[in-house]
Order: C-alpha cells, then sequence, then structure tokens
C-alpha cells in the first residue's frame, strides 16, 4: 500500500492511498463468502457458490463493491499509521478507482480530514512561573473567622431603611405591559447577593419595612427570560445578622476547642494548606496561560462547527444564534486548550497507568451519580474508554512539564509542588507495582486454568463404577 499526504490547511490534510490487488485480495475472497451465503443458485448450496458463477449471478460491480466497503476503513487506518496523522475528525473519503475484474487493478482513494496540527514548544526549562506566598496574615484569620461567625450569627429585626448586607423578606410582582408574568411571596433576600434580578439590590436598599417601589429589569428565566418587566417588591420586614463575640465562649459553640487561641491556631493551619493547594493549582493555570501566549494553536474549524452544533442540537437551541456565538468561544478555546496538551503529553511520553484510569474514573462516576462499574461499563459499551486515557494523559502532562520548572513564590522562594504533581520516582514505583500486580494475576489465571484441566481429565478418566458382586 502507498500513501502521500498533501497538507490543505494547517489542521487539515489530503490523504491518497494506492492498495495493490495483492493487499485487497483478502476481503474480496470475504465478499464472495458473504455473498454466497445470500444467493440462490441451483445445484449450489448456500455458502458454496464458486466465485465465477457469483460473477455470473451479481456482477463484479457489487462483489468489488463489497470488497470495498469491507475494507476501507482498515486501509485508512494503516495509512494514518504510516503517516503519523492525529485525526481529530471523520474523513471525507473518495474512491477514486478500483479494480475492473477479478486479478488485476488497484484500489485508489482519497481521505480529506482535519488533524491536529504541528505545534511547536518552548523549552520547559525556560518557563518561569510565580505564585502566592503561603504566608497566613491576620486579614487572612479575621475571614475565616467572620465567615464562621456568620455561620452562627442571628437575624433580629430592625426599624430602619435597609442597607446592604440586611436580610430583607419581599413580595414580587413582575408584569410585562398588563400580563402578570412572574410573583413570589414572603421570600428572603439579602441585599448585595445578586443572585435574583438585575436592579434589585438598588431598589431595596433604602426601603423600610412596609414601603413598596417599582423598578424595570431583564427576566432572568422563565418564558420570558431576557425580556424587560416592571417590578414591584414589597419589604415586609428587615432584618440583620448579630454576629456573636469572637472569644473562648464562641470557641466552644463553632469548633472542638474550648479556647479563642485554640480555634485560632487550627484555622491557621486551615488557612496554609488551602493556601498550600492552591500554589499548585495556580501553577498548572499559569503554565497552561503562559504555553498558550507563547504557541500559536491553529484550531481545525469543521470540528469547532461539529462541536457547536452537537451543543445546541442537545439544548434544542440550533437558531439561536446569541448563543451560538458564545459556544464558539467556548468550543475553540476548549478545543484549542485539547492540542496543545496532548501535543504536551506526547513530547513528555506520558503514560496512563490503569490506577490513574481508574482513579479518575470512579471520581467521574460520582459527578454523574453512578455506581463506577456501571459508569465504567456505559463507557466501555460506546467505546469511550480511549477518549478517558486521553484526558487523564491531558491532566498529567501538566504535572509533568511542573516538574521540570523551578516554581518561586512571591517571596522568591523554591515552591515544592512534589505532594500535588509527583514525581518521576512516585511514577516508576507505580509502574513497577503495576508490573508485578498484572504478572500476579496472570500467574494466577494460569494456575486457575491449569486445575481446570487437571480436573477435566481427571474426570475423563474417572473409571466405571464396578459391578456389583454376584452372590
Amino acid at each position: 500500500m502507498k500513501s502521500a499526504v498533501e497538507t490543505l490547511e494547517p489542521t487539515k490534510v489530503k490523504l491518497t492511498v494506492e492498495v495493490d490487488y495483492d493487499e485487497l485480495k483478502p476481503s474480496i475472497d470475504h465478499a464472495y463468502e458473504h455473498i454466497a451465503e445470500q444467493v440462490n443458485v441451483p445445484g449450489f448450496r448456500k455458502g458454496k457458490v464458486p466465485p465465477r458463477i457469483i460473477e455470473q449471478r451479481v456482477g463484479w460491480g457489487a462483489v468489488i463493491e463489497h470488497a470495498v466497503n469491507d475494507g476501507l476503513s482498515g486501509f485508512y487506518r494503516d495509512a494514518l499509521g504510516e503517516t503519523d496523522l492525529r485525526p481529530l475528525a471523520q474523513p471525507e473519503i473518495d474512491v477514486t478507482d478500483v479494480p475492473a475484474k477479478a486479478g488485476e487493478g488497484q484500489l485508489k482513494f482519497t481521505a480529506e480530514v482535519e488533524v491536529r496540527p504541528e505545534i511547536e514548544l518552548p523549552e520547559l526549562s525556560d518557563v518561569d512561573l510565580t505564585v502566592e506566598s503561603t504566608e497566613v496574615t491576620a486579614d487572612d484569620i479575621t475571614e475565616r473567622m467572620d465567615a464562621l461567625r456568620e455561620r452562627f450569627g442571628t437575624l433580629v429585626g430592625v426599624d430602619r431603611p435597609a442597607v446592604e448586607g440586611d436580610y430583607i423578606v419581599i413580595d414580587l410582582k413582575a408584569l410585562i405591559g398588563d400580563e402578570e408574568v412572574d410573583s413570589v411571596s414572603g421570600v428572603s433576600y439579602q441585599i448585595g447577593s445578586g443572585n435574583m434580578l438585575e436592579g434589585l439590590d438598588e431598589a431595596l436598599t433604602g426601603l423600610s419595612a412596609g414601603e413598596t417601589t417599582t423598578f424595570k429589569a431583564p427576566l432572568a428565566g422563565g418564558d420570558h427570560e431576557g425580556k424587560e418587566a416592571d417590578v414591584t417588591v414589597t419589604a415586609t420586614s428587615v432584618k440583620q445578622r448579630d454576629l456573636p463575640e469572637v472569644d473562648d465562649d464562641f470557641a466552644q459553640l463553632a469548633s472542638e476547642f474550648d479556647t479563642l487561641e485554640e480555634l485560632k491556631a487550627d484555622l491557621t493551619t486551615q488557612v496554609a494548606g488551602i493556601k498550600t493547594s492552591n500554589q499548585a493549582v495556580t501553577a498548572r493555570d499559569a503554565l497552561m496561560e503562559k504555553l498558550l501566549e507563547t504557541v500559536e494553536v491553529p484550531v481545525p474549524t469543521g470540528v469547532v462547527q461539529a462541536e457547536v452544533h452537537r451543543h445546541l442540537e442537545s439544548e434544542s437551541r440550533l437558531e439561536d444564534d446569541e448563543h451560538r456565538a458564545e459556544v464558539t468561544v467556548d468550543a475553540t478555546k476548549a478545543i484549542k486548550n485539547q492540542i496543545l496538551l496532548d501535543t504536551l503529553a506526547e513530547k513528555l511520553k506520558v503514560q496512563v497507568s490503569q490506577g490513574e484510569l481508574v482513579e479518575y474514573l470512579v471520581s467521574a462516576s460520582q459527578q454523574y451519580g453512578m455506581e463506577p462499574s456501571e459508569f465504567i461499563q456505559t463507557l466501555e459499551q460506546g467505546g469511550q474508554i480511549p477518549a478517558m486515557v486521553g484526558e487523564v494523559a491531558r491532566s498529567k502532562a501538566l504535572a509533568v512539564a511542573l516538574r521540570q520548572i523551578e516554581v518561586k513564590d512571591s517571596d522568591g522562594n523554591v515552591v515544592d509542588l512534589s505532594e500535588f504533581i509527583g514525581s518521576e520516582e512516585t511514577d516508576d514505583a507505580q509502574a513497577a507495582l503495576n508490573d508485578a500486580m498484572a504478572q500476579a494475576q496472570e500467574a494466577a489465571d494460569a494456575e486457575v486454568t491449569e486445575d481446570a484441566e487437571v480436573t477435566e481429565d481427571a474426570e475423563g478418566s474417572a473409571p466405571e463404577s464396578p459391578e456389583p458382586a454376584k452372590a
């Protein structure tokens, strides 16, 4: 088989493939066999009709069409392997020539396909990354303490105009023209939270219990989402949250500690742990951002369009041009990131162990609310396991890349991220463990098979029951 590649665009190629008759012959033989099982020819049993009779009955065209359809995908895969192309979508295949008769000729076809572009990554050792220091400040502790006080605060009614942070019990009605399109009653809302209607915070600020005001706002949901409505809101009560004093009594109320100092020490440990973990997340994000700034990543438009169409179709919003534009931006970014990370994983020769894959699948199954075994079985049936391996490899690629970069904090100190990104030693140890477990499993399976064969032999050679003794 011969193949040649023509680059049409940075992300699209035309693959021309020539398959000799001898390479196509197994597919032709299979075509004869399959057709022989389908046709009825007097004097021949089904499946035993000779090729020359099949050609007389159904024609060479039907035979070669069946053979091409049977073998085309395999020849395409072989051509991809020879050319090291990495397709990102299904190809558009055009068969340009087939053998005109048995015994001679070639199969020729072209395949236009969008592929992963070749991109040049920078040397990782030249990349500089800086993350925030893990130093715990007094403000950090105050913030955590205030959040804890909020949990144990009490709401108290006040006789004054509402201010930001107050809790207001409201009745609300929205009209479009003369039609009431929405209404709620007795809903508690905190001014400043911004989780209801646009303009509600401003409307409630300065309102006292029993007072009513109106304003215009776009509706945030429902059949009239985005349409502007006339909104009437009444404050039935105004409450403020009174926070407990920060002392030993509060420490005993809010934690397992007896004193405020013990509570503060525990909060300091918590904050330090969070900041340390955030360093790893920040470093990963910063590395990704720096790579994207450094490398020009061409994005295949066909792949983007297909993803956008799939997304909009799943939401039944194919005609929503504004949403299409938003989804296009997101899809372009996601595919660009995928191309970059796939290239990085390949450059670093990232390997995904079975344990890493299983850990990822178990975590993913929880997000979907499924049992891990059921989730994995569903993926296997849908042929999605290779895609999951790719996801793990992309995530691991950033971690492996960070091992080659000196990360410093804002104070100039070198940051040790090995707890979060692992090390070559831990990877090697895990690989050795996986190999040992696989060998042990193979040995156990072989032993079970051998025992079964011995049992079968023993049963097959068991002596017949003796005849009863004659008197």
